[in-house]
C-alpha cells in the first residue's frame, strides 16, 4: 500500500516523508516533498474537507494533497490530537526552546525523544514576535507539522511568554497556547528597595489599615518551617514585601480567575523582570497570597541573585546562589508549584545546582542559543554572510538594546577587522560578541533595502541547504543544557 503510494507520488514530482507516515481508518496521512512540503492523505475516508492543491485518485480512492496551512492543520489535528500543544501536566522537567527561525523543532525532536524532559517547542513572548514579524499561531504550527512530519507522540507545550496584558493572554490563549506565563514586571515597585526605613514606613502607612493588620497577623511572629529552611517576617521585609507585590499579586489573581481558572493550562508567574533579586520573604509571600486566594500555578520564575544574561554563562557567585536557589525550592516545593529559570541559554554553571536541587523538577527557558546556533552553521557554511550580518549587528547594537539589557558594548566584541572566512566561528565563542548577535536578531531578519530582505532569505538558505549540520550543532548544544541539568 506503501509502495504505491510512493510511486505515485513520483509520477507528480514528491518523495514521501516516510517517518510521517500514520495510518488511521484504512486512511494514509503523510508528509511529501517536493518544490514545497505538502500533506498527503489518501484512502476512502480522506476528508474534503482539507483545503486541497491537488485532488486525484489512487487505486479508486481519494489522494489529496494540501498545503501545510491553517485550515489543514485544524483538521489534522482533529485526527491526530499529539500534534496539538498540550499542557505539561504531571511531568517533572521541562524545557522550552524558542525557537524563533520556526525550523529547529525537528533537530529538538530527535533530542528531546530520547530524554524525560517535557518540550516546550513553540515558545514566543511578544517582543519576539514583533521583532521576526510572526504569530502565535505560526510559531504553533511550525513546531505542529514538524511534531507530524517525525511521528512524535509523547506531547509538546506551546508557551505565550512573557505576556503583560489580559488582551495579550486571551491571543495566546486562542492561539492554542497550552502554557501562559504572566510576566507582572509592570505590576511591581522596584523603587522600594531604594527607600530608607522612615520612607517605607510613611509609604506602607498609606494602605488601608485593615489590610496592613491582615498582613501582619498573617506574617508577623510567626515562622513557616519549610522542612529544610524556616521563613520569618520582620516588620520591614514584610512592608516590603507588601509594597513591592501587593499590586503584582492582584494583577495575577485577576488574570486567573477571569482567564485561566477552569482551562488545561500551565500558569507561570514571572517575577524576574525587575531590578533587585526575590528574597525569601518576598517569595513566600507572593506564593502564600496566591494560595489564600485559590490561585494555582504550576510555575514560578524568581528573580536570582548575579545576573542571567542573553546567551552567555550566569555572572554571579554560584556558591551564593545554589544557597539562594535551594531555599525557592523549599518554597516552591511548600506551595506545591515548580521553580522556572528564566534566560536559562547557556547557564551551564548553574545547571547542576538546579538539576540536583530541584525535588518537584525544573522549568528551563531557553530562545536566543537556539538562533545563536543558526549564526554558528552559518558562520561554518557561509563565513562571508556571517561576516556581513555581524557588521550590520555592530552599527545597529544600540537600537536592540532598547529591547534588551546586556553589558556588551560594540567595543567589547571581537574586532570586526580580525574576523574572517576561517575564523568566522570564533564570533559564536565569544560571550561579548554573542550577546550582540543575540539581540540584534530581530533587526537582522526584518532589515529590507529596496523592498527585499537582505539577510532573512539568505539565512533560510543556507540553514536549510545544510540541515544536517544544523541538527548535529543545535543537537549538540541544547543537549549540553539538558545533559547538565542531569536528565
Amino acid at each position: 500500500m506503501i509502495e504505491q503510494l510512493k510511486k505515485q507520488l513520483e509520477v507528480l514530482e514528491f518523495k514521501l516523508y516516510e517517518p510521517s507516515i500514520q495510518t488511521v481508518d484504512e486512511t494514509v496521512y503523510a508528509l511529501a516533498d517536493g518544490e514545497d512540503r505538502l500533506l498527503v492523505v489518501w484512502g476512502s475516508h480522506a476528508s474534503d474537507a482539507f483545503d486541497a492543491l491537488i485532488r486525484t485518485s489512487l487505486d479508486d480512492k481519494p489522494l489529496i494533497l494540501c498545503h501545510l496551512n491553517h485550515e489543514n492543520y485544524c483538521l489534522l489535528g482533529h485526527v491526530f490530537p499529539w500534534i496539538r500543544p498540550q499542557s505539561r501536566g504531571s511531568h517533572r522537567y521541562s524545557m522550552g526552546l524558542g525557537d524563533r527561525l520556526g525550523i529547529a523543532t525537528q533537530a529538538h525532536i530527535n533530542l528531546f525523544k530520547d530524554h524525560d524532559v517535557f518540550p516546550i517547542f513553540a515558545q514566543q513572548s511578544i517582543r519576539e514576535l514583533t521583532l521576526t514579524s510572526r504569530t502565535i499561531n505560526d510559531v504553533i504550527e511550525s513546531a505542529a507539522w514538524s511534531v507530524f512530519a517525525e511521528g512524535f507522540t509523547k506531547g509538546y507545550g506551546a508557551d505565550g511568554d512573557h505576556l503583560k496584558h489580559p488582551h495579550e493572554v486571551e491571543y495566546a490563549l486562542e492561539s492554542g497556547c497550552s502554557m501562559i506565563t504572566l510576566d507582572c514586571s509592570e505590576y511591581i515597585n522596584n523603587h522600594v528597595m531604594s527607600l530608607s526605613n522612615s520612607e517605607l514606613v510613611e509609604l506602607y502607612e498609606t494602605l488601608d489599615a485593615t489590610q496592613r493588620l491582615a498582613y501582619e497577623a498573617r506574617y508577623l511572629d510567626t515562622s513557616f518551617d519549610l522542612g529544610t529552611t524556616v521563613v520569618t517576617f520582620t516588620k520591614e521585609s514584610l512592608m516590603q514585601s507588601v509594597l513591592i507585590y501587593a499590586k503584582a499579586i492582584d494583577f495575577s489573581h485577576m488574570i486567573y480567575e477571569k482567564q485561566i481558572v477552569g482551562r488545561p493550562i500551565d500558569f507561570e508567574i514571572s517575577i524576574d523582570e525587575t531590578d533587585v533579586p526575590t528574597t525569601p520573604e518576598n517569595h513566600f509571600f507572593y506564593g502564600n497570597e496566591l494560595k489564600i486566594r485559590n490561585v494555582i500555578v504550576s510555575t514560578m520564575a524568581p528573580r536570582f541573585c548575579g545576573e542571567f544574561q542573553k546567551g552567555i554563562d550566569y555572572i554571579g557567585d554560584i556558591e551564593q546562589f545554589a544557597v539562594e536557589y535551594r531555599i525557592h525550592e523549599a518554597i516552591a516545593e511548600y506551595f506545591g508549584y515548580t521553580v522556572s529559570v528564566h534566560s536559562g541559554s547557556d547557564k551551564f554553571s548553574v545547571f547542576p545546582t538546579v538539576g540536583t536541587v530541584s525535588k518537584r523538577g525544573w522549568h528551563v527557558k531557553t530562545a536566543g542559543t537556539n538562533w545563536l546556533e543558526a549564526l554558528r552553521v552559518i558562520a561554518l557554511c557561509e563565513p562571508k554572510l556571517m561576516i556581513e550580518i555581524y557588521d550590520f549587528a555592530l552599527e545597529n547594537l544600540d537600537k536592540a538594546k532598547a529591547y534588551y539589557h546586556i553589558n556588551a558594548t560594540r567595543e567589547m566584541g571581537i574586532a570586526l577587522e580580525t574576523v574572517s572566512a576561517t575564523n568566522a566561528e570564533s564570533l559564536l565563542n565569544d560571550d561579548m560578541t554573542r550577546q550582540i548577535l543575540h539581540v540584534t536578531y530581530g533587526l537582522i531578519l526584518s532589515e529590507k533595502r529596496d523592498g527585499n530582505a537582505v539577510f532573512k532569505d539568505r539565512i533560510y538558505d543556507v540553514l536549510n541547504t545544510n540541515f544536517a549540520v544544523y541538527q548535529t550543532v543545535l543537537n549538540k548544544h541544547i543537549g549540553k543544557h539538558v545533559s547538565l541539568l542531569g536528565r
